[in-house]
């Protein structure tokens, strides 16, 4: 364990984490393990088990889930291995093949998973494997937990032989079944069992007809149950095979057993492996049950914990289907120590009792309910001081409880510890009480401890204030609602607002007037000034948080555009390219068009191969040597861009051939006019205007002045209507 009190411990709530791990475990020494887990003393043991537990925890949304961990304890069993001429029972053998084959099917998994899960892989493999136990196990018990037949050539003889006398005894009864039967001896029952022995139910008053051993009768007395005499004989030669058996199977167990003891501290080995997975598991499934994760882990001693959760309350709100305030802290080495200052009920004890309880959970192995962003470290320290501890036994005041408590503090402090302090100072006289605060925190400064403080004295605020590596912070709280925000402020002190919560809390006004009046006036507009520059900053942080949401998404969209803007200026290029290409084979086909046209009308080949050879020669002057790849390359990017031409060049036919059968349909759609004689009308792919002359069985002669046409009067549109 770190050099962590159980009184930390106590004040953080700790066990009632381990609590609820506990229960989150499969197997009997997991919870009781889980329960007395605590903080390690070595910053790699903390890197190590929260690496297991991450991993574990990265299994539930994996494909690859591992196995099964579950097992029934053998703490018996390694107990009685231990002693010499002991015989483990029929389960204990099963449990420990059990066990072993768990080991097996873990090594196998993790071996073929490292990949996924490298500390896991590492932390089995450093177990031996064993195959020798489960075989020399399955040899000698089967599945149902029963020494099997074959165990040894002796219990197959014997079992042979019980076999033959049971079939004897069952043979033997039936006959006597039968004989007895129909001399109307037997009872309506006929037979029952009695010793694990089959009887026959006789009618009392022919007890003596029935020759056999009487092994009992009827709560009545109208029934006697007799065993025949010719299946006891059968009967004692069962007897006698089983007490054999008997024999032999312990003779078998006792072998087997000295088989096994040899590896009674491998065995251990191996319990003691699945008991870690088990509470590795319910660490994990605790992690998710919180949302929590592995933050960053730094070799310094920076602490930044955002959006942190106190893992108790955010369970508690959960059920309740309330909210759970998170909180963002940071200590480091230029802001060891913090002031927490602001109203009572406003949330300094919980985000104080956050930071200690998380710490210790991180230092255990345990996942924190944090961002992802966060930073954590490792403390070798951490000292408390939360909550009334009067001492009724010891005679101890608060104060006296305190003052002692700080004295260990001074003691244990150095640049390796977390101090956290809750309501420093307070149990005695507030200029006194305060006096000596100043002075302790003075000392945890200079020895370079990192810690978190609540307070209401104002002399500790200002010594925050004043000192370079030590920072205030505040609770806020909406001084017009009077109710806190529970929002952890960074970088300024806070008020009391104890006047206003006073009003909150109904105590008459005049009563609160009255108190304002006895303090002293500068003090009065001290703790007014605090409480206005609160709520500036809450005004100016909202504002510089619009400010900068606004800003990221103004920076994103340039970006967006920029990789727009280049992705479309290469596009261009790239079509570009390929016009210039298709126009020189253009140039080119007409080039070669115009010799086969003169070689077509003068027929002379010299003239055409000649002609030939010379544009070859030309357009091979214009083209640059290539290396094979490089052609490739620039084979495989044309076709590449002409792909893309034709893809967006069919998109367009297409949208254009959409288009025009909607403006066909849209025609045929379109209300045709009822046409009249001498209406004026043209025909729709036409220009000239005509009159109708005549209209017959949809034709329509129509007059253009020097000639006349027989149209149909569907290719005709109208022009404009006859005058009346």
């Amino acid at each position: 364990m770190a050099n962590i009190q159980s009184k930390t411990l106590q004040d953080l709530e700790f066990p009632t984490v381990l609590q609820q791990v506990a229960a989150r475990c499969n197997t009997e020494l997991g919870k009781l393990a889980a329960k007395e887990v605590t903080p390690f003393s070595e910053e790699s043991q903390m890197r190590n088990a929260l690496g297991k537990t991450s991993e574990y925890l990265s299994s539930f949304i994996s494909d690859n889930r591992i196995p099964n961990h579950g097992f029934d304890t053998i703490n018996s069993e390694l107990q009685l291995l231990k002693i010499e001429n002991t015989t483990l029972e029929l389960q204990g053998f099963k449990r420990i093949a059990t066990i072993c084959d768990s080991i097996a099917t873990h090594q196998k998994f993790f071996k073929k998973f490292k990949e996924y899960y490298p500390i896991l892989n590492d932390f089995v493999a450093q177990l031996e494997s064993n195959t020798e136990i489960p075989t020399l196990i399955n040899g000698v018990i089967d599945r149902f937990g029963e020494v099997k037949d074959n165990a040894s050539d002796a219990l197959l003889s014997i079992r042979r032989q019980m076999n033959h006398a049971r079939g004897k005894i069952s043979q033997s009864f039936g006959s006597a079944l039968a004989t007895y039967q129909t001399s109307d001896y037997l009872d309506d029952i006929r037979e029952s069992v009695v010793e694990n022995r089959r009887v026959l139910a006789v009618k009392a008053m022919y007890r003596r007809k029935v020759k056999g051993t009487v092994m009992g009768t009827s709560k009545t007395g109208s029934i006697v149950y007799i065993e025949p005499e010719a299946a006891l004989k059968y009967s004692r030669e069962l007897n006698n095979l089983e007490f054999e058996e008997k024999e032999e199977v312990q003779r078998i167990l006792n072998n087997l057993t000295n088989q096994i003891r040899p590896f009674r501290a491998l065995l251990r080995e191996y319990q003691e492996y699945l008991t870690q997975i088990d509470v590795t598991a319910a660490k994990a499934k605790h992690a998710q049950d919180i949302n929590a994760l592995l933050p960053k882990l730094n070799k310094g001693n920076r602490l930044y914990l955002k959006d942190a959760y106190h893992p108790l309350l955010f369970l508690s709100n959960k059920r309740n289907n309330q909210k759970t305030y998170p909180q963002t802290i940071e200590l480091h080495d230029e802001n060891r120590i913090i002031v927490i200052s602001g109203p009572n009920a406003g949330g300094k004890s919980i985000t104080l009792k956050t930071i200690g309880l998380l710490q210790l959970m991180l230092q255990s192995g345990m996942l924190i309910p944090v961002h992802e962003r966060s930073e954590v470290c490792f403390f070798d320290k951490i000292l408390t001081d939360i909550g009334d501890n009067q001492s009724i036994e010891n005679h101890l005041s608060t104060y006296s409880y305190r003052l002692k408590n700080m004295n260990q503090f001074l003691k244990r402090c150095n640049n390796r510890t977390l101090f956290l302090i809750d309501e420093f100072g307070t149990g005695s006289d507030p200029e006194l009480g305060g006096a000596l605060a100043e002075a302790f925190l003075e000392v945890f400064y200079e020895r370079e401890s990192y810690g978190v403080i609540t307070t209401h004295y104002a002399n500790l605020k200002a010594l925050a204030n004043e000192l370079p590596y030590m920072s205030n912070a505040n609770m806020l709280f909406d001084g017009r609602t009077l109710e806190p925000t529970f929002q952890l402020m960074l970088g300024q002190a806070g008020s009391s607002f104890t006047f206003e919560v006073a009003q909150k809390n109904g105590i008459p006004y005049s009563l609160i007037n009255k108190a304002k009046k006895k303090i002293e006036r500068g003090k009065l507009r001290f703790d007014a000034t605090i409480a206005k520059l609160q709520k500036e900053r809450s005004k100016m942080a909202e504002t510089g948080s619009r400010l900068k949401e606004e800003e990221s998404k103004a920076r994103e969209e340039a970006a967006r555009l920029e990789k727009l803007n280049a992705k479309v200026k290469s596009k261009l290029e790239n079509y570009q390219e390929l016009y210039d290409h298709d126009q020189r084979m253009i140039q080119l086909g007409n080039k070669v068009n115009v010799a086969a046209d003169k070689y077509f009308q003068d027929n002379k080949k010299r003239l055409l191969v000649s002609e030939l050879l010379r544009l070859v020669e030309t357009e091979n002057s214009k083209r640059k040597k290539k290396s094979a790849n490089q052609a490739k390359v620039e084979r495989s990017k044309k076709a590449q861009v002409s792909q893309e031409v034709q893809k967006e060049v069919k998109v367009i036919r297409e949208k254009k051939q959409v288009e025009k059968k909607k403006a066909v349909q849209k025609e045929k759609n379109k209300p045709r006019p009822v046409f009249n004689i001498d209406d004026r009308v043209r025909m729709t792919d036409g220009k000239a205007v005509g009159s109708i002359d005549k209209l017959e069985k949809g034709k329509a002669v129509v007059n253009y002045g020097m000639f006349t046409t027989n149209v149909s009067v569907d290719q005709l549109e109208l022009v404009e209507r006859k005058k009346n």
